[in-house]
């Protein structure tokens, strides 16, 4: 039982990492119905981003723990933001009146270019961080074989990922931008005639998802220590099938299927073969759409005439 309860906090903290991540992917299709596979690059951005703040506030001599980790989230979310917009005034905005398979496959180009870039530019070792967050909480008895910890880590991924969602759908229901967000997915055309700025809508969109995935690249390099150029290319995609097993264009369902997809690959590591858990993954991604093609929290769509 000991055992089962580490790793459903394993399975529920890495969860939170693919759910900020599948939120980007999720975002963009019920915006303007394109898959954004470049995504999981600015992800990996994102962690390089941050593992040179660190270096940053070290090289400053800011020592205070809060405000170096304040310092740096800031700086990874404005410049991946950065990169995020950018990829959508290329890959993006010059295609979007065209076929449907010209911005799949200027998102898969931008993708190899940002890999690249960061390979060339950072280079294709791994980069490590020392632990900045240590320590956590014993939630097993002190008798028990197994000793289950709750890391003080995992506690801030888990909160800072429920604060993140509750806000962002608060900006969805609550405010102007939610509403000219919404209108441009029902009706793009109908509201850019009604006076939505929908290329500033658009551009916002890809501005906040590539910011929600500059915090997952973060709360990674913090959980892992380690990072290399390829990390966004596995992730995005364990995010992608994250955003379809919840249900494409579904918020809720993209964190959901974070959360499974998370579950699933600690407890098949946990209990089964580690060198399957991907397989594990996928496999239940292929019922899922077997069964209820449009995702557990998914909506059939509605053809407009």
């Amino acid at each position: 039982m000991d055992y089962f309860l580490q790793q459903l906090i394993n399975g529920v903290t890495l969860g939170a990492i693919y759910g900020l991540i599948a939120i980007g992917y999720t975002m963009v299709y019920g915006i303007i119905g394109m898959i954004n596979f470049a995504h999981g690059d600015i992800y990996m951005l994102g962690a390089f981003i941050s593992l040179i703040g660190f270096l940053l506030m070290g090289v400053l001599g800011i020592t205070y723990l809060p405000l170096a980790l304040l310092l740096v989230l800031l700086l990874a979310m404005l410049f991946t933001a950065v990169y995020g917009w950018t990829v959508e005034r290329l890959a993006y905005r010059p295609l979007r009146g065209s076929f449907k398979l010209a911005p799949l496959i200027s998102a898969i180009g931008m993708s190899i270019v940002l890999q690249n870039f960061a390979q060339v530019s950072q280079g294709a070792r791994v980069k490590p961080l020392p632990p900045i967050i240590q320590g956590g909480i014993e939630l097993s008895a002190a008798t028990a074989d197994y000793h289950v910890t709750l890391s003080y880590l995992q506690m801030v991924i888990v909160a800072v990922t429920v604060a993140l969602m509750a806000g962002f759908s608060w900006l969805i229901t609550g405010t102007r931008l939610g509403r000219a967000q919404r209108a441009t997915e029902q009706d793009m055309t109908m509201a850019a005639l009604l006076g939505v700025d929908v290329d500033r809508v658009v551009s916002l969109t890809f501005v906040i998802g590539a910011s929600l995935a500059a915090v997952a690249g973060f709360m990674v390099t913090l959980y892992y220590g380690v990072i290399d150029f390829y990390i966004g290319f596995v992730a995005g995609m364990k995010a992608f099938t994250a955003a379809v097993l919840g249900g494409i264009g579904s918020l809720p369902g993209a964190m959901l299927g974070g959360l499974l997809i998370g579950l699933i690959e600690a407890f098949w590591s946990g209990y089964f073969s580690i060198e399957y858990k991907d397989v594990a993954a996928f496999s239940i991604l292929v019922l899922v759409l077997v069964f209820r093609p449009t995702g557990l929290l998914g909506k059939p769509e509605v053809e407009k005439v």
